[in-house]
């Protein structure tokens, strides 16, 4: 297994693998960019081409290897991201060297669900049961071409069909339980799911079926419209987006993607040829189905249903597309109230107003002016409180002051006071993020010995000299254990060996001291715009708290002779001397 892992870190390289999802930039001899686990301003995600490594310096504060990496992106196993790897490395796995329970689950379920798409789709088109299916398709428009690209199916009026089915193929009937394809009745009686149902298959970007949503033919008061796969071990609504795997590339390749409610509404315009386009299910927009977006793009067009449930959907999902720097735009159909009704009346006018799309904060300012009276100043107020919590979450300063000059303008005030309004909602905002949301802690001591530790490093590794860095830095200075030794370690090295390699260096150390050598290596990367001359405030801090702390814990232990020694050495700590040391580097 470890050969497998070890190959598979060798053909893919890790900088050009996260670049696909993060925008990275050259620093000396590693690259940085902004975080894609949290929000931040300031690039603090640094990735080492030579160690093949990452780390978040910021709020995730973990790193890892490729795998990793993927791991926390997709939020999936270890097994199943060395899956999807070595899958695209061209990697055969040696299955046996390895159990994974989780994977085994998953597989199973992705194996019947592929297997039930077949069944479904050979009812449809191959059996005269599956003509109702072939009659309703037809009276929507659908073609043949579309519905085997979709691998639509139908789920004939039978209770247990599917289940004799994949009872026949050899799977368990706990297994098609959990998958969702099947339902435990009251009486413990077990049935198909989709039955007398237009089933359409659910794809994640992998191209694996996740589940099925099946809409019911014809009148019947006592079920519902339509029938979805429930949360299962592969299966999240929340952040799946349907046809996310036809759709992909061509959102990739436009830089934009079209976001509309339900299959058909999704269907039809692929069908006309809109193929950057996927469907969410319900009302809801979520911060996962964002953060898939974002690989391929980061510009949405909102086309739902501009109705209050629609626009409601819209605006909770603008404060996390903002979060995440994206580009919202609304499509307004002039043709029909939704997408399918608007296709339907008028392609040519569809794809208009596809391209039309304006702004998500003029549609949200559309919306208030249309509900109150800009000119009545108790109506001014409706609209300015409802828009705040929007225009506060604003992160762009261009952006920010284009619609505070333009709300401003609107109700007839000045800028100050729109500005005061929202500095008090982001107030507010961050009032409550600060009691709910916990935060990686780290002093600035702390900081300081991570950051000297890898400064020297990166210095050592450039062919820099840092000897005389070295004399103006004691062991004693570095208070932490583990950094402590791995100073210990450089140090003894530096002055042994004519050239400092690092992976060389890592290889000299106990395994134990890995990780925390990784990460102070990548550490000074985030903070790259520090001169020389900085350094001189960082070790004269870093000075100034190593002697404190022995004098504070030579007091707790009653020890006079070593108080007095600390404190001496604080008393008499000179910045000449450091300085001096430092600038001749």
């Amino acid at each position: 297994m470890n050969q497998n892992i070890d190959e598979v870190k060798q053909r893919i390289d890790i900088v050009e693998y996260i670049s696909r999802v993060v925008q990275l930039k050259k620093s000396g001899r590693n690259f940085k960019g902004l975080c894609p686990f949290h929000q931040e301003k300031s690039p603090s995600f640094v990735v080492s081409a030579d160690r093949q490594i990452w780390r978040c310096f910021g709020t995730c504060g973990t790193g890892g290897d490729v795998i990793a990496f993927l791991m926390k992106r997709d939020n999936i196993t270890f097994v199943e991201a060395l899956h999807d790897l070595a899958k695209e490395a061209g990697v055969s796995l040696d299955t046996t060297a390895f159990e994974d329970k989780q994977w085994n689950i998953k597989e199973t379920i992705y194996k019947m669900n592929l297997l039930a798409a077949k069944y479904y789709a050979y009812i449809l088109t191959e059996t005269k049961v599956g003509e109702k299916g072939r009659e309703y398709l037809k009276g929507r428009g659908i073609n043949d071409k579309i519905a085997k690209t979709f691998e639509l199916g139908y789920g004939p009026d039978s209770w247990d069909s599917l289940l004799k089915f994949l009872l026949k193929k050899g799977f368990k009937e706990a297994d098609i339980i959990e998958s969702g394809l099947v339902v435990v009745g009251n009486s413990n009686n077990v049935y198909d799911r989709f039955r007398n149902r237009l089933v359409f298959p659910i794809k994640d970007a992998k191209d694996n079926i996740i589940g099925f949503s099946g809409r019911l033919l014809g009148a019947n008061e006592k079920q519902a419209k339509y029938v979805n796969t429930p949360e299962t071990p592969v299966y999240k609504k929340r952040e799946s987006l349907y046809g996310i795997h036809l759709a992909k590339d061509a959102i990739r390749k436009l830089n934009v993607a079209y976001i509309v409610e339900g299959e058909f509404d999704m269907i039809h315009p692929y069908q006309q040829g809109v193929d950057n386009i996927v469907a969410i299910k319900g009302a809801a927009f979520t911060k996962e189905q964002l953060q898939l977006l974002k690989r391929y793009t980061d510009k949405i067009v909102l086309a739902l249903d501009t109705d209050e449930a629609g626009i409601e959907a819209m605006k909770r999902g603008i404060t996390e597309a903002e979060k995440m720097d994206f580009d919202v735009h609304v499509a307004q159909f002039t043709s029909g109230k939704d997408p399918d009704e608007a296709l339907k009346n008028d392609p040519v006018a569809f794809k208009k107003d596809l391209n039309s799309a304006i702004p998500i904060y003029d549609f949200l300012i559309q919306i208030e002016v249309k509900k109150h009276d800009p000119k009545n100043p108790f109506e001014k107020k409706k609209i300015a409180e409802a828009l705040a919590p929007f225009f506060s979450f604003m992160q762009n300063p261009i952006i920010k002051s284009h619609y505070h000059k333009q709300l401003a303008n609107i109700l007839e005030v000045d800028e100050q006071s729109v500005e005061k309004l929202m500095r008090y909602k982001k107030q507010q905002r961050a009032g409550s993020i600060k009691m709910a949301t916990p935060t990686v802690k780290t002093t600035r001591e702390e900081n300081d010995q991570k950051y000297v530790l890898s400064y020297l490093m990166q210095r050592a590794e450039s062919g820099s000299s840092v000897l005389r860095l070295l004399m103006c830095i004691n062991l004693e200075d570095i208070i932490h254990p583990a950094m402590q030794k791995v100073y210990s370690a450089f140090t003894d090295w530096v002055k042994s060996h004519e050239t400092f390699v690092y992976q060389e260096f890592m290889d000299s150390l106990p395994n134990e001291l890995h990780s925390t050598t990784d990460e102070l290596y990548l550490y000074a990367t985030v903070n790259d715009d520090i001169e020389d001359s900085d350094m001189i405030d960082v070790i004269m801090r870093l000075k100034k708290f190593a002697y404190l702390h022995y004098s504070n814990q030579s007091l707790q232990d009653n020890n006079d002779e070593k108080y007095r020694y600390w404190n001496g050495l604080l008393q008499k700590l000179d910045r000449s001397n450091v300085e001096k040391s430092l600038l001749t580097v």
